[in-house]
Parts: structure tokens; C-alpha cells; sequence
């Protein structure tokens, strides 16, 4: 991820809140005032009484993600990617010139029409602001509002359309209260140089706000803009790793009547803890709050890509959890009216035709199934699989096909289809169809696990996995499934996903090719209950291994 993440500070937050409880969430996130709505309104998407409106008075609820267009500027398809997974929302990273090559007028207006033609709600943002104060090469927020400035014949008559996010998590936790004025000055700048579009402001703490410095002083700052529309962020990772402390930020600023969105968040664990998004997820559907998953791809941490090298059909399993998962961007995100969404067309697609499937291996199946028809039209597909009375997404689809992978050997599956129009609606559910996945072929491979030490609630544990063919292995994959709730939480030589208890490793560069007869090493540090039963099974590039 082409970010920094603050460390000791989050630690010792982690720290006190073990030892101390709930108890100190107050002292650490101060309560909110309550705001006032202000009279004066922007001419497109505006705030009232808290919330974010269209300018024809319908409830906007961003659900997206961010896409790292600075450093990726030729990958413009994923807006028609993200909105293809039913995304009504991006937000899209820009430089200012400060410490990342500024994005030209040119590019920004390309962007904006890209936006607008996959129907997508734009939230453009200056990334060199992040991390001020205690990250050297970062920008001000002052400079930024410069930037947006030099930009203001791109910008002027999309109101409608755009959210001008001012500047990416603009301070570190280096005296973290400097933020206020500086927010203040730099929207106020943008004010008096005759900007209408609502403003998003993200908190300091690298966005988290543990200090709740932007909760404590969100009403001073919301009262600063003479507009009135102005709507804050809130950045969830692992400081937020508890339910307690999401629904109480969350909450506090709904009860303000003060707008905010999760502006960024995560859910796989990294170094400094687990970010609990089930909560954050679940909150934000309950409130109406808006929010913005990080990333579409291309971070230097790839554990938070949601599609693997920007391709759409190579969801993550961080992917598939923010798009088809409970709360998900399909289950939840409509469409901007100013798109057309939400107009009128109540008319839901006919159910899609019964399944077939083809191309079945002992990890994968094609599903096809014959098209839905619609009075406007079928935008997507959802793939669910179903076990009894409930229904599990497993992928989602612009066409009538779908290759579904990480399939299990020598198991049943049933599937199901369902089709979505732009609106939202959705059909009745397909005919199923039941896949038979092959047995797992044998391959040339052996894996030792080990737990090299534990203690209570965590572990270390190691992984040789060895060649015991006549051919080197190059870019391969291992995977295996904890029986007992166990986690990985930090890996070297290899990187992991995870979801529930089924694990992938894929290597790291000096691990990733296994010569014929050698083998390879990763460890790992993990989290586990009273019971630490180790894998009973791996496979290589899906064959199974056997023990060593």
C-alpha cells in the first residue's frame, strides 16, 4: 500500500484499550455537539440535516471504493470494472505536484468523464497530504487547496457529480490538534474562490482519529464552511478493531447530525491488528452512512487488492467480502439518480436461465446459463451458492458465464443465479444447477508443518514445502484450512490470504521457485483459542501434497 501506517502510537492504543476496556473510549473520542443545519446550499450534491442529498433532495449513499489512479493512470477501465460489481461510488487518488507528479487538468477532466459515463458518484482526492507532520515528504492541506484552485474550470458544473475530498489523512499523530485551523483555512479557501461542490475532510491520526481530534472538533469545523456542505471521513483500519469502538464514532456524529463516511477501510489483518469490517460494514448499512473500500488494486501491500492485477474476474477474497459479502456493494449500493437510478424503474429483470456447468476440475467449474431480459437492462449477474436455506455469494458477472475457482476437491456444490438491473432491482433466483468437483490429483510435493512456539492466544508456526519432481515449480500456490478458528496475522516468505479457516499462500520473490529435490520455507505468526490442531491436508498449484 503506497502509504504509511502509524505503529507505536497504534500499538500503545491497542494496548490501553486491552487494559482498560470500553471505558476508555470516551476519554479517547470525546463527544460530539450537536450541528445545526445551515441554510445556504451547493446546486448539485449537497448536505442537509446531516446528510448527504442529490440535488433533487434523494438520499445519496456512497458505496464504493478507492482506486490509486496517481500511480496507475492507464488503468481507467477498472471505473467501469467497479461499477460493473455494482459500485455507485469511487474515489480517486490524484497528486498535487508536492511529493507525486500532479495530475494535469486534462487527466482530471478524462477521469470525471470516465466517472460520468460509467455512472459513478467521483470523489477526487490529493493524496500528498497524508501523514503531515510526521511524514517529511508530506504536503499541506494549504497547497492542495491550490491545487483544487488551478483546477476550478475542470471542476465548476459538476457539482452533480463529484465530492471534492481536499487532502488524504492530512496529518500524522505528531500533535494531531495542529489539524483544525489548517482544515478550516483550506475550506475556507476554497470558499472564497467560488467553490459550490460539497468538500470532504479526512481526520488526522493518518485518518483514524484516535485522539479524536476531529470528533471533538467537527462542530467548529462544519460551522467554518458558510455553505454548509461539507461531509467528514472517518478511515477504519486497525485502530477500529472492535465493535464498541465503530458503532460509538459512527454513532456519535449521526446523533450530531454531522455527515460522515468511511472514507477508507480494511479488513484483512496486517502488523498492527485485525480491523473488525464486519461491524463497520453492518453500521454503515444500518445508519445509511456511506463508504469506500480500500483498494481497487495495485497496492505495494497486495493483502488489500481487492482484484488481482486490476482484473475484475480475479476478485480477492478481500474482494469478493466487499462486493458479494453481507452488507456488500451488491447487496446495498444504489445507483446516483442523476444517473437515472432510483427513477421510477421498480420493474425487476426475469429470473436467468438454469445453469450448466463445464470445464470442471478438482479446484474449478464454468457455470452458463441462458440471459435475463429486463425493461431497461440486465447490468449483472450474482452467483450464489446454495446450502439448504441459505445463500452464499460466490462471484458476479457482466456476462452469462463465470468461471468460479478455489473450489474444494471431491465436493458437492449447488448454484444459483440472480440478475440486476442499473436501478438495483433483482430477479427471482435461476433453477440450480449441483457440481461434483474431481478429486484432487497428486502431485510432486511433500509440506512439513510445525509450531515452532506458542503462547496464550498466538503462536509461530513454520511450513517447508518440497519438490519431489523432476522439474523446478515456479509461482506456486499452497493452500490448507485451520480447523480451529486459528488466523494468520504476519508471514515472511510467502504472503497469505485468508478466509474462515481456508488459507493461500502465494511466494515471496526469493521463495518462488522451488528447485527439483530442494524445497522452500515460510513462517508465519498466528492467533489461535485453546485448540491449535494443525492442517490435516495441503495442495500445490491444487494437487494434493502428501506429508512430511
Amino acid at each position: 500500500m503506497r502509504r504509511t501506517r502509524s505503529t507505536t502510537l497504534v500499538r500503545l492504543l491497542a494496548g490501553l484499550a486491552t487494559l482498560l476496556g470500553i471505558a476508555l473510549l470516551g476519554a479517547l473520542f470525546p463527544a460530539v455537539a450537536v450541528a445545526e443545519p445551515s441554510g445556504a446550499r451547493a446546486t448539485g450534491l449537497h448536505i442537509s440535516n446531516g446528510r448527504l442529498l442529490e440535488a433533487n433532495g434523494n438520499d445519496f449513499v456512497m458505496r464504493g471504493v478507492n482506486h490509486a489512479h496517481t500511480w496507475y493512470p492507464n488503468e481507467t477501465q477498472s471505473l467501469a470494472d467497479v461499477k460493473a460489481l455494482g459500485a455507485n461510488t469511487v474515489r480517486v487518488v490524484l497528486a498535487d505536484g508536492h511529493r507525486w507528479t500532479a495530475n494535469s487538468a486534462a487527466d482530471v477532466a478524462n477521469v470525471i468523464t470516465q466517472c460520468k459515463a460509467n455512472r459513478l458518484i467521483c470523489v477526487l482526492e490529493v493524496h500528498d497530504t497524508t501523514g503531515y507532520g510526521e511524514e517529511a515528504a508530506a504536503g499541506t492541506l494549504d497547497h492542495a487547496a491550490d491545487y483544487w484552485i488551478g483546477l476550478k474550470n475542470v471542476l465548476a458544473g459538476q457539482e452533480n457529480h463529484i465530492i471534492i475530498n481536499i487532502g488524504n489523512e492530512p496529518w500524522g499523530n505528531t500533535n494531531p490538534d495542529g489539524w483544525t485551523a489548517p482544515t478550516i483555512a483550506a475550506i475556507q479557501k476554497l470558499r472564497t474562490a467560488g467553490f459550490q461542490h460539497t468538500i470532504m475532510v479526512d481526520a488526522p491520526n493518518w485518518g483514524q482519529d484516535w485522539q479524536g481530534v476531529m470528533r471533538a472538533n467537527a462542530q467548529s469545523v462544519y460551522d467554518a464552511d458558510t455553505t454548509g456542505n461539507l461531509i467528514f471521513s472517518i478511515h477504519m483500519y486497525s485502530v477500529f478493531d472492535t465493535a464498541a469502538e465503530i458503532t460509538d464514532y459512527l454513532n456519535a456524529f449521526v446523533n450530531a447530525k454531522l455527515p460522515l463516511l468511511i472514507g477508507e477501510f480494511g479488513g484483512p489483518a496486517d502488523q498492527w491488528g485485525d480491523p473488525d469490517e464486519d461491524t463497520m460494514m453492518a453500521t454503515a448499512e444500518q445508519l445509511d452512512l456511506g463508504y469506500l473500500a480500500w483498494s481497487w488494486s495495485g497496492n505495494t501491500d497486495p493483502i488489500l487488492d481487492l482484484a488481482i492485477d486490476f482484473d475484475p474476474s480475479r476478485l480477492s477474497a478481500w474482494g469478493q467480502r466487499i462486493f458479494n459479502g453481507a452488507n456488500g456493494i451488491a447487496q446495498t449500493s444504489k445507483e446516483a439518480t442523476i444517473f437515472g437510478g432510483g427513477t421510477g424503474d421498480t420493474q425487476a429483470p426475469t429470473a436467468p436461465g438454469t445453469p450448466v456447468a463445464s470445464a470442471v476440475t478438482a479446484t474449478s467449474a464454468t457455470l452458463t446459463w441462458p440471459a435475463s431480459s429486463d425493461n431497461v437492462g440486465v447490468t449483472r449477474y450474482d452467483v450464489v451458492r446454495v446450502n439448504g436455506t441459505t445463500e452464499t455469494a460466490a462471484a458476479s458477472s457482466t456476462t452469462t458465464s463465470t468461471t468460479l475457482t478455489g473450489l474444494t476437491p471431491d465436493t458437492a456444490y449447488t448454484f444459483a443465479v440472480y440478475a440486476r438491473d442499473a436501478a438495483g432491482n433483482r430477479s427471482t433466483r435461476s433453477a440450480t444447477v449441483t457440481v461434483t468437483t474431481d478429486d484432487a490429483p497428486t502431485g510432486t510435493c511433500s509440506v512439513g508443518y510445525r509450531v515452532v512456539g506458542d503462547w496464550q492466544g498466538g503462536f509461530q508456526g513454520e511450513i517447508a514445502i518440497r519438490n519431489t519432481g523432476t522439474a523446478a515449480l515456479t509461482g506456486w500456490k499452497l493452500g490448507f484450512t485451520f480447523a480451529n478458528g486459528q488466523t494468520v496475522t504476519n508471514m515472511w516468505g510467502g504472503t497469505a490470504t485468508q478466509s474462515g479457516g481456508t488459507v493461500a499462500v502465494t511466494p515471496a520473490s526469493y521463495t518462488n521457485t522451488i528447485p527439483a529435490g530442494g524445497s522452500v520455507t515460510v513462517g508465519f505468526i498466528g492467533t489461535k483459542g485453546a485448540t491449535n490442531a494443525a492442517p490435516t491436508a495441503f495442495t500445490l498449484n491444487g494437487a494434493t501434497c502428501s506429508a512430511s
